[in-house]
């Protein structure tokens, strides 16, 4: 019973138990999950679609490792999904669970065109719908309606649905991850900090996906092709503003100090180049996180 954070740990113990050697294998090494106990899950945090996808996201502090790993033997039992339980939740993770879901779909949709326009639509209608209920559920943190939308929302987000058949980006989670890990900045707020510097280092492999985005999620339609991808961005950012989530690293205390220890971890695990193109290098890393700041 918990957030994502605690559905993970619990995927990871469920899959640590009957594991021979080490358990920090499984993520650090990639070793292969035979068996796992059996879960089921009672969501109190919709962020990170945790109840309805076979990933975990494990954090070791000692080494400040913060890793992934996938299995399909950890997809929950069953999963109750009721929106009363969130109705306690402060308002910074109401607003953290609406951008990492937000994101979520993002890693998935603005990549590049496959001929995919059911998972494209499926995706769009999911930004659309958190663009609608998320602020209801920041200002009105009992609104049933309102939360039951969002919690939907974070479930369908990253339950494999959109993603089937898509190319996918992941970068912002990448990095994301080691901005947690070095500095302890809660998910989300990596994410909000990332995605609006990777959108817009990456517009122009991202051109059709993002002038699809513009216009058909934030209703963009006229300017020219340049504008309407940077209003975009911009208008990304500040959704994640508005629901509480500062998208700068200067907000957090963070420096671009930070910068070449990040590029040196991603670099030492064998993580780069990322992207759906394979093409954000340590270069690009580094000038990421600096339009970050």
């Amino acid at each position: 019973m918990g957030g994502g954070s605690v559905l993970d740990g619990t995927k990871f113990i469920a899959a640590a138990v009957p594991f021979a050697g080490d358990p920090w294998d499984i993520l650090a090494k990639k070793a292969p999950i035979v068996s796992a106990l059996p879960i089921g899950t009672v969501l109190t945090l919709p962020a990170t679609g945790s109840e309805m996808n076979t990933n975990a996201v494990v954090t070791k502090w000692e080494t400040r490792e913060k890793l992934y790993f996938s299995s399909p033997l950890v997809f929950p039992q069953f999963s109750v999904l009721d929106p009363e339980t969130t109705f306690s939740l402060p308002p910074r993770q109401i607003g953290n669970g609406i951008v990492d879901a937000f994101t979520h779909v993002a890693e998935q949709y603005l990549t590049f065109a496959a001929n995919t326009p059911l998972q494209d639509r499926m995706a769009e209608a999911i930004l659309a719908t958190l663009i609608e209920e998320g602020p209801k559920t920041v200002a009105h943190p009992q609104d049933y309606d309102a939360r039951a939308n969002v919690m939907w929302c974070t479930t369908l987000a990253l339950n494999g649905l959109i993603g089937a058949g898509v190319p996918q980006d992941w970068a912002t989670h990448m990095i994301g991850h080691e901005l947690t890990a070095l500095h302890g900045l809660d998910h989300a707020q990596t994410l909000a900090v990332v995605l609006p510097s990777v959108l817009a280092h990456q517009k122009q492999q991202k051109r059709e996906k993002l002038l699809q985005y513009g216009d058909r999620v934030w209703q963009i339609k006229t300017g020219t092709a340049e504008e309407r991808i940077d209003l975009a961005i911009e208008k990304t950012r500040a959704f994640f503003e508005s629901v509480g989530v500062s998208t700068r690293l200067s907000a957090y205390g963070v420096t671009t100090e930070t910068i070449p220890t990040i590029v040196t971890r991603l670099s030492d695990r064998g993580m780069l180049p990322l992207g759906e193109r394979q093409d954000i290098t340590k270069e690009s890393v580094a000038e990421i996180l600096l339009a970050c700041a």
